[in-house]
């Protein structure tokens, strides 16, 4: 038993060099003393499994075909990697397979691969989200009007874990999509039957996830014979910007006159508009010119800004269940913003991409310090005043970065386009603080900015965004094949490329 386990051992040992290091799927890596997991893509996970089957001992061509691939795996993976530094993430540069292109090579050339609705008149669109840790579906006319809505959402699963877990999060998806859409439907006063066209998340996010809804919307789609759209999550953020007033803002009079059926001039915003993207996956700055076509002017290097507060919120022990920005976001009510001097970060890069991964190392330093000034052995044991300094400075720091950043966002394209239109989007987006300091960025320019922001619940992951953007799709003459649909954790623009400004 103990040869075979030591024998085990050493192939796995061996095998750890061939495995680069990724965003998903499991292994582990034995070093002395310890086991630490690395994660491995799906192909690689199949590779493994082969090489863990087949007995290599003794056999120096199967063993010599492992090397060699090993080094090609390891150098390819080192020269991408090394390709890319200091550019920002999640921007199609060629090197994506799959990318988000609705509109074609030209982004103009749409194509309805599984029909339309009567677009003469108003129609009616199922939307399901599942992204990541909440599922949500709604029902939304395609003049605006949100006809039924529901959410279940997976805040105490998560809490004991500090973040996120997918397998629980996949779980719950399943647990609850049917019930969603039921009570959807119900409040919306329909049936399946009667809605026209059916809309579904299927990426970027947690693939695991993302496949619970989109294996549901492929099934409806397909039995009840109802066009069909794959929605990517990040425009359907952006695209909640221009969804019609009506009730649905009660806190904002983005537009005041009746709309009338599926009138695009009724937008709240129309094309083009720079975005700010902010989530808790997600960072970015988009220059946006029609459905599908968003030009990636700034990017994170590394963290998004929603998971700078998670990181923040959890070094602070505060709850992360619902997310950590909202826990920070009234921790730092109670704080001085400049109580603890932190960062601001890249003020010598004079470009618009984020980074948020150096702020995190300096708000836990500063903690740290702050600790051993106090006399206590860990943040937890601070006075509310201090974690609530903690969180303010942070806060301060994390939105003055986004000034800058945007700011020279927008200098640029209204110098090349004459743009003067801001939306707001995402997660992160529902911050009151932000959302102030946003507008005063807007108003106090020498040609003010008109600035658009979803209410706070229509900024965060739900099934109102995933109906609207198929209505926007389904607007211009564009529908997905249901049975071909596909999920994808990355799922970049691929119209990005062409306008990123490389340092």
């Amino acid at each position: 038993m103990m040869a075979r386990m030591t024998y085990v051992a050493l192939v796995l040992s061996s095998l750890r060099r061939a495995i680069p290091r990724t965003d998903c799927g499991l292994t582990l890596a034995f070093a002395p003393k310890r086991i630490t997991t690395r994660a491995i893509p799906e192909r690689q996970f199949k590779w493994n499994r082969f090489l863990a089957s087949a007995d290599i001992h003794g056999n120096e061509e199967v063993a010599s075909n492992v090397a060699r691939r090993s080094d090609k795996s390891l150098q390819s993976g080192r020269e991408k990697r090394r390709k890319f530094i200091g550019m920002a993430k999640a921007v199609d540069r060629g090197q994506w397979a799959v990318t988000y292109s609705p509109g074609g090579s030209d982004g103009s050339s749409f194509v309805s691969k599984s029909g339309l609705p009567d677009l003469t008149k108003t129609f009616c669109v199922l939307g399901i989200e599942s992204s990541c840790d909440d599922t949500g579906a709604a029902v939304v006319r395609s003049d605006g009007k949100i006809l039924g809505e529901s959410l279940a959402l997976q805040r105490e699963i998560h809490e004991q874990w500090g973040g996120v877990v997918p397998a629980l999060a996949k779980n719950a998806h399943e647990e609850k999509i049917d019930e969603v859409i039921s009570d959807a439907l119900e409040k919306a006063n329909m049936s399946i039957n009667d809605v026209d066209a059916i809309g579904v998340t299927v990426g970027p996010g947690l693939e695991i996830c993302l496949r619970v809804g989109c294996n549901r919307a492929r099934e409806l789609a397909m039995k009840y014979n109802k066009p069909f759209v794959g929605v990517h999550h990040l425009e359907a953020h952006i695209l909640m910007s221009r969804i019609p007033s009506f009730e649905n803002y009660p806190d904002q009079g983005a537009l005041q006159s009746s709309v009338r059926a599926n009138d695009i001039s009724a937008r709240a915003m129309d094309f083009p508009f720079l975005a700010l993207l902010v989530s808790g996956g997600h960072c970015q700055i988009l220059k946006c010119l029609g459905i599908g076509k968003y030009s990636i002017v700034g990017g994170t290097l590394d963290d998004s800004l929603g998971e700078a507060f998670d990181k923040t919120a959890r070094l602070l022990g505060l709850p992360v269940g619902g997310g950590g920005g909202p826990a920070v976001e009234a921790l730092a009510k109670d704080g001085d913003p400049k109580s603890v001097k932190l960062p601001i970060p890249l003020q010598k890069r004079k470009d618009c991409d984020f980074s948020y991964a150096g702020l995190k190392t300096a708000v836990r330093l500063a903690a740290e310090k702050i600790c051993v000034e106090r006399g206590v052995k860990s943040v937890d044991e601070l006075p509310h005043e201090e974690k609530a300094n903690i969180a303010a400075s942070f806060q301060h720091t994390a939105f003055r970065h986004v000034e800058i950043r945007l700011g020279r966002a927008m200098d640029q394209v209204q110098k090349e386009d004459g743009i003067k239109t801001l939306a707001v989007v995402g997660g992160v987006a529902a911050n009151k603080e932000l959302r102030s300091r946003l507008e005063k960025l807007c108003s106090d320019r020498s040609e003010p900015w008109e600035m658009f922001v979803p209410p706070p619940r229509l900024c965060t992951d739900q099934g109102s965004m995933s109906a609207w953007a198929a209505i926007e799709r389904l607007l211009v003459g564009s529908s997905d094949v249901a049975e071909d649909q596909e999920v994808y954790a990355r799922y970049p623009f691929s119209f990005a490329a062409s306008n990123i400004n490389e340092p």
